[in-house]
Order: C-alpha cells, then structure tokens, then sequence
C-alpha cells in the first residue's frame, strides 16, 4: 500500500521514508536535547523541505527544523487528520426556534491540508453538531445557503439572502443567526440592515477569526452568543464577536456601525463612534445601550432586497489621479462615495473630474477615512467648494455602510433627489445625532 506524504519533499522526505512514518503515524522527534512525541500532519503544496509538523497531545501543531542530529522514531498508528461530523442532537421544542443560515467564512470552514490555507468545509449543520451546547438554548434548525469565502461575496448574495431570511421571518421563526467570513462582514452586515427594515425579530451575523479546527478557535463562543443573542429582546440587525482575549465574553454591534480592526485577533470588531448595543457573557445578555428596537412579532418586516451594484468606494491619498474618478464616470457607474482626509476633504487637482461626475448624473458622497469623528465640510475652503459642488456629506457614517446604502439606495429609486434624501437620511441607525466623544470611544475603536 502506498504511504501518505501529503506536502512533504526533499530532506523532510527522505526522513520520514527512513523512518517508515507516514501522515498519521505517532512519532517522536528527537532534535538536539529535546524529544518531542505527536501524530505527523500533512503540510501545504507550497511548504519547505526544511521542517515536518505534528499535533501534540494538546491539540496545538508544531513545526521542527530538520538537523544534521534531527532523528524520527516510528511509535505507532496515530488518528489520520480527517473530519467526522458528530450526530446533531434532536431539538427540544419547548425552547425558542432559531435558524442558523451558513454562508461560508471561517467559522464555517477547516484547514484544507493540500494548500494550507483555510477553506469553507463546514455546513450549518456541521456547526451545529459541533456545538451541542446549541440544543440546550435553542430548537435550531440549520442549512448552508452559500459556502463561500466572504471576499466573494457581491449584491446580488445579499439580495438572495435577505429573501430567504424573509422568508423564514414569514414562517414563524424566533430569531436567525447568520454565518459570515469575518473580511466582509461589516458589509453584509450593513446590507441586511437596510434590505431588512423593521424586522420583528433579531437577525444576527456572527464569524469567527479562527477556523473550528483549531484549539483557539473562537468559532463556538461566538456562535453560542449569537445564538443567545437571537432568543433576546432586540428586534435589529446584528453583529456577534469576541470582546477582548478572554472566551466568555461577546459584544454585540449595530450592522450599520461595526468595523473589522484587525486582520487576526479575535477581539477584531468594534462599533465606531457609538457603543456596543449588548454582550452576552457566561449565557446571559446585559444591555448595554437603551436605544434598540425590541422584539415584537406583530411588527411587520419591510423587504427591500434591491441593490444596484454600480457604485465605486474611492479612498483618497496624496498625489491621487483624477483619471481614477473619470474611469467611472466613462463606465456609466451611479455612485461614488469618497473616503476623504479628516473632516472630508481631497486634493483640488480632483475637483474638474469631480464636477464632471455630478454633471453626469452621478451621486457623489463624502465619508472620512479617520476611525473616529464624523464629517466637517463647512469648516475649510475645501470642503465649502466640494459641497458647493454638491457633494453630500454623511456625518459619521462608515465608508463602507456608505457605499453598501448607496447601492441600496440606487436599488430604491430612480429619482436622483430621492436618492440623494434617502443617503443622507439616518434610517437604520448608520448616521448618529451625535459621535461619541472620542475620549470616551478610544477603547471601542481599539486605539
């Protein structure tokens, strides 16, 4: 029978075939004074020949440099790194009844052992059988709608998922959890929020920083919380994740005000310039924020899933071409929402091409890429020509909710004053009256 090398080349090779290992094989690497006894893991297609990796005891994988004095020793069969769904507990139905939608992203996903990256594996179901505890707090029921990585993620998905999380608010349901790669959450998150207005039951998007095969997965605390979240009392659009490095604390956010600070810690989502709504610590929720809609069955959902997708998200920077801001104008796009310099401001070699997209047609909005603060164009000259150009300020909203409610927007009406209404009106809880002072709002932005 041939023997498993998956990953492995060269020296690394050479080693394990004298040692008579293979990928599963329990060994004991001797390198220098230290003795080191696991199962041996595959390694990605990319991966040096200068190293070999196996799964301690305590769950954790390792990587041992081969030396001249490196040795391998051969104990025994180990388990092969393979995934088996455990059963899924029957639900109890005196217990709320909470959907769990998947649509891919970490929580959702494994670590694919050909390539070494992560990849969405892992059903709604799969999420459930893993996490038992679920049927303690809910009657879940649970099925994958997508199984993509969310950088994928467009439009046209979030229509589909809006109505299909329609769909489930018609039939009965007492809340819904939705399963979302961390990258695009914030995105999603925002486009729920405005597709699903006025929506009689909590609909909460939850990821995970770390995939569910990994010991410091977050994956399971933070689908637990949001599970608990979707039993509560508010009735609105929103984001579950890590509040800090401990496991048994969650925050949840307002879709329309939460951002991804990190690439990689678990605690990476913070609501900006507002505070979090709630959090749900050890299975029991504390609100935090008074100022929520609250659970009402008799409330009537408002869908509007139509997006229009020709919108452009333009960061600004010193030395910037106009020629970028022309491209969509010759492309026939309908928006554009700037991420200008601190109160709202870009270079004035841009304001030609500028004047040439409103002239066009095209709506032009203002956001500022600073983390804090909300927008100020009455403050310097250049803000007073952007404006009286007609460039639409949009207070403290986040770039990226800005660009997501312009499509949303364009996805409403026709009407280019309509629109321009619709974007600077506060529907959903994404402009705020009033930001939090920033010395009070340092810790939530993670500064």
């Amino acid at each position: 029978m041939k023997r498993d090398f998956t990953g492995y080349r060269g020296k690394a090779l050479s080693l394990l075939i004298s040692s008579d290992a293979e990928i599963g094989s329990l060994v004991e690497v001797t390198s220098g004074e230290t003795k080191y006894e696991g199962v041996l893991m595959p390694r990605y297609e990319l991966s040096d020949d200068e190293h070999i990796v196996i799964k301690l005891q305590n769950g954790y994988n390792i990587g041992i440099r081969i030396g001249p004095q490196t040795k391998i020793q051969r104990m025994g069969a180990g388990e092969r790194p393979t995934y088996r769904q455990p059963p899924v507990p029957e639900p109890r139905l005196d217990l709320p009844r909470v959907a769990i939608l998947s649509t891919g992203g970490t929580i959702a996903s494994r670590v694919d052992y050909r390539t070494g990256a992560v990849r969405p594996a892992l059903t709604a179901g799969d999420l459930h059988a893993v996490v038992p505890e679920l049927s303690e707090m809910a009657a879940v029921r649970a099925e994958i709608l997508f199984s993509i990585l969310s950088e994928n993620m467009t439009p046209e998905h979030w229509s589909e998922l809006a109505q299909k999380i329609a769909q489930i608010i018609e039939e009965g349901i007492d809340g819904i959890v939705v399963t979302h790669g961390t990258d695009t959450l914030g995105y999603t998150a925002a486009a729920m929020s405005f597709a699903l207005q006025e929506t009689p039951v909590p609909v909460i998007l939850v990821g995970a920083q770390r995939s569910s095969d990994r010991p410091s997965s977050d994956a399971a605390t933070n689908l637990l919380a949001a599970v608990k979240m979707a039993t509560g009392p508010i009735a609105e659009v929103l984001v579950a994740m890590h509040e800090g490095f401990e496991d048994n604390s969650i925050l949840i956010h307002r879709g329309t005000k939460v951002r991804k600070c990190h690439t990689s810690r678990r605690d990476a989502f913070k609501s900006i310039n507002t505070r979090p709504l709630a959090r749900v610590r050890e299975g029991k929720i504390e609100i935090l924020v008074d100022e929520s809609k609250r659970r009402d069955p008799t409330r009537k959902l408002a869908l509007k899933d139509k997006f229009d997708p020709r919108v452009a998200l333009i960061k600004t920077y010193p030395g910037m071409d106009p020629k970028v801001i022309d491209f969509y104008v010759e492309e026939d796009f309908k928006g554009i929402i700037f991420e200008g310099t601190g109160l709202g401001h870009l270079p004035e070699r841009c304001f030609p091409s500028i004047r040439k997209a409103i002239s066009a047609g095209i709506i032009v909005g203002m956001t500022s890429q600073c983390i804090g603060g909300r927008i100020g164009m009455t403050v310097y000259d250049t803000g007073m020509d952007l404006l009286s150009m007609g460039v639409i300020p949009l207070g403290d909203m986040l770039p990226e909710t800005a660009t997501v409610k312009l499509m949303w927007v364009l996805g409403q009406t026709k009407t280019s004053e309509e629109a321009k209404r619709l974007l600077s009106e506060n529907l959903v809880g994404e402009i705020a009256e009033r930001s939090v002072a920033w010395e009070d709002s340092t810790d939530e932005v993670g500064l």
